[in-house]
């Protein structure tokens, strides 16, 4: 490779001139430059700062989607948007598009058929809106609240989880209660502003109303379809007069007892108190039908009586006779009897013996004839 110019810089790589001596150059600022083969990892121009390792970033520096750049070009680092005409910036025009559709999406409101929203105008409260596409200024000098009105909400006591709510009856005893109670609004205004939590408020009202109810009632009776039916009646119209005296603008549309049940402590004692009252009651049943019965037969033999009675005042000899007669037949007529006649005579007539010997005999008769014929 003599005479030829080596690729790493300096001179034909051998002797004195192969780039191990100063060759005596200068650069443009008067100095002289650097000794030995040039770095061809290094920028262009990074020889004046001297020799120093590539870094990674001034590697991905000016790398673009393309690769790796060097200069100013379109997608470069120093990539700019093309002026407006008349050399203005499109970055203002940018900011008021994004600031007017903001205004745009919170002047402009889409509500519900079964929707209404409150308007408060720098946090004070000023309209309600009805359904459709309603205007109000933009945020934040008016803010709008949209609310469901006119659907069923359904709150679970106890919720589920929860302990059991224990009630204590009228007659002392405690049940297990849960029950579910359904509302919505009837005021928007009256619900977003008067209570601070409306639906705790709910859950508050529904409990000490069902208290208030089941106090009223035994156990029997909360027990039975009827009485559950007239309890749920008092809860809803009780919770009603609270909450409107309350101003809460909520209607309360009904109140169902899901279930009412003995403590579970005391569940199977609860049993054995029910099948004992059972058997009472079947025991008096039972009592009471015999008793009918014995009465009737009485109310019978009364009515007999009063008719004999009535025959007796017409001819009261013969009626005599005849209940004598047919009151010794009656007695007489299961008993042995032995016949005495006149006094000073004692002839025996042994009739229970000649009856039995009759019996006997009789069958034997009646065989002896069939045998002679």
């Amino acid at each position: 490779m003599a005479g030829k110019k080596s690729p790493w810089g300096g001179g034909s790589g051998k002797g004195p001139e192969d780039g191990n001596e100063p060759s005596g150059e200068k650069d443009d600022s008067g100095q002289d430059k650097p000794k030995g083969p040039r770095n061809p990892w290094l920028p262009p121009g990074s020889e004046d700062g001297g020799r120093r390792a590539p870094n990674i970033e001034d590697i991905f520096k000016s790398r673009g989607p393309e690769g790796p750049r060097r200069g100013g070009g379109p997608g470069g680092p120093n990539f700019r948007l093309p002026p407006r005409p008349g050399g203005k910036s499109w970055f203002p025009l940018a900011i008021a598009g994004i600031v007017g559709i903001g205004l745009l999406t919170t002047s402009v409101h889409l509500i519900g058929p079964q929707e209404k929203a409150v308007v408060k105008t720098l946090g004070n409260y000023t309209r309600t809106l009805d359904s459709g596409m309603r205007f109000s200024a933009p945020f934040p000098i008016e803010t709008v609240d949209v609310e469901d009105v006119t659907g069923v909400r359904v709150v679970r006591i106890p919720e589920t989880g929860q302990k059991a709510k224990l009630i204590l009856t009228g007659d002392q005893n405690l049940v297990d209660l849960s029950y579910i109670v359904r509302w919505n609004i009837k005021s928007l205004e009256n619900f977003k502003f008067s209570l601070a939590e409306p639906v705790e408020t709910v859950n508050e009202v529904a409990e000490a109303a069902m208290r208030a109810s089941v106090a009223e009632k035994t156990l029997d009776q909360t027990f039975s379809g009827q009485g559950r039916a007239e309890i749920e009646q008092s809860v809803r119209l009780r919770m009603q007069r609270t909450l409107d005296a309350y101003r809460s603008g909520i209607q309360v549309l009904g109140v169902e007892i899901a279930k009412a049940d003995p403590p579970g402590d005391v569940v199977d004692s609860f049993r054995d108190v029910s099948v004992a009252e059972q058997n009472a009651d079947a025991a008096r049943n039972q009592a009471s039908g015999y008793a009918q019965q014995v009465i009737a037969q009485a109310q019978g033999e009364a009515e007999a009586f009063d008719q004999v009675y009535e025959q007796y005042r017409l001819a009261p000899e013969v009626t005599r006779k005849r209940l004598y007669y047919e009151t010794m037949e009656r007695v007489l007529s299961k008993t042995d009897k032995t016949i005495v006649e006149t006094p000073g005579v004692t002839p025996y007539l042994p009739l229970p013996e000649l009856r039995r010997r009759a019996q006997q005999a009789q069958p034997t008769t009646t065989v002896t004839v069939q045998e002679g014929q």
